[in-house]
């Protein structure tokens, strides 16, 4: 099965009022698309997009400073590390984020009930992945979660570093604020349901990095099974492959982004706000054959040989409340997601993952 394909100039177009088509078929093809985006969401907890505003030579001049950054020393790069912030803004080291998936026992049922061919890998301890945390767009002036909206750490040495961040990161949420539009209207609510939600929340531009001179072996698990526990995730194509997801029913599938298209991924804070009925995409990062192939040809061509994930998360705003929506709130499992501080909902998970000190769950 492919991930549908949706391009959001359309939509973009409608939107600032130039819709070439009459006005009664573009209001058609537009609600057809939009249903095709909350589909895909509900269906697979994926998507892929083309926005015009997110080209490829963006995505590939933002890999090229996080590339340089990551092929620097492990002492260079603790530097920016910050721990004390729940590891949400500067670099996490390799070994510190914990899988999921080995911490949650009903995750390892689910796993074991697996058919074995659509089982995850076994990670055999902490994520040996490296990540950066760069926050995106303004933050609220008055907060009870101020570790979730720290002040962005800025490495040395790097003088491109945040105004690269800051554009591609940019632009990533604004791909994001059109899916989340058009899925809102797809799903039956308001367009701005969630996008109003969204206003002044963590958003978190978080590429990680993967070593693949030290860890390049088949079957190394870079990112255990697990959900994302933001809003919606966004990925630009990676240069190395690698990336597993799971369908609602149950089958695991190797992701290939077209160049010039992103990634879009349900996260658990989607799930709450409809009731269940969409739930968080489970996925998985591993070297494979196809990410081998990658590496030799990378060799060839004297590449840098860290696999980089352009990936954002974006978030609903700490201090608002995550419950279900609309008519969600009827939802056959609507009670099982009662309303709760999204920055205390992101503040359990971060405890969960070994991000934050431990607290009950």
């Amino acid at each position: 099965m492919d991930l549908p394909v949706v391009d959001l100039a359309p939509f973009l177009q409608a939107a600032a009022g130039d819709a070439a088509a009459a006005p009664a078929e573009a209001e058609e093809a537009l609600r057809a698309l939009c249903a095709t985006v909350s589909a895909s969401l509900r269906d697979t907890g994926a998507l892929l997009v083309k926005d015009p505003r997110c080209t490829a030579a963006d995505n590939d001049r933002f890999l090229d400073v996080v590339e340089r950054y990551f092929a620097r020393s492990d002492d260079s790069k603790r530097l920016q590390e910050r721990p004390h912030l729940h590891y949400q803004v500067g670099v996490t080291p390799e070994g510190v984020e914990v899988p999921r998936s080995l911490v949650d026992k009903e995750m390892q049922d689910t796993i074991k009930s697996m058919p074995e061919e659509f089982q995850p890998a076994t990670p055999k301890g902490p994520d040996p992945k490296w990540r950066y945390m760069w926050r995106v767009g303004p933050r609220p002036s008055n907060t009870r979660f101020k570790e979730l909206n720290a002040e962005p750490v800025i490495p040395d040495g790097l003088p491109e570093w945040k105004e690269t961040m800051d554009s591609w990161g940019s632009k990533m949420i604004s791909a994001i604020e059109v899916v989340a539009e058009m899925a809102a209207i797809g799903f039956g609510l308001s367009k701005d349901a969630f996008t109003s939600l969204m206003k002044e929340g963590p958003h978190l531009l978080a590429p990680t990095g993967s070593n693949l001179m030290r860890h390049g072996f088949e079957g190394t698990v870079f990112a255990g099974f697990h959900y994302d526990l933001n809003f919606l995730t966004i990925h630009g194509r990676s240069r190395f492959p690698g990336l597993n997801i799971w369908l609602s029913n149950g089958k695991k599938m190797e992701v290939k982004v077209p160049v010039g298209c992103l990634l879009i991924q349900s996260g658990k804070q989607l799930e709450w706000l409809t009731g269940g009925e969409c739930l968080a995409g489970m996925h998985e990062v591993v070297v494979t054959k196809r990410t081998l192939e990658a590496i030799e040809l990378a060799k060839e061509q004297n590449r840098s040989l860290w696999r980089i994930s352009s990936t954002l998360f974006s978030h609903i705003a700490s201090d608002a409340t995550l419950k279900p929506l609309g008519h969600f709130a009827e939802a056959p499992n609507a009670h099982s997601y009662p309303p709760i501080c999204a920055g205390e909902y992101v503040e359990q998970e971060l405890s969960a993952i070994n991000l934050k000190g431990k607290v009950a769950l």
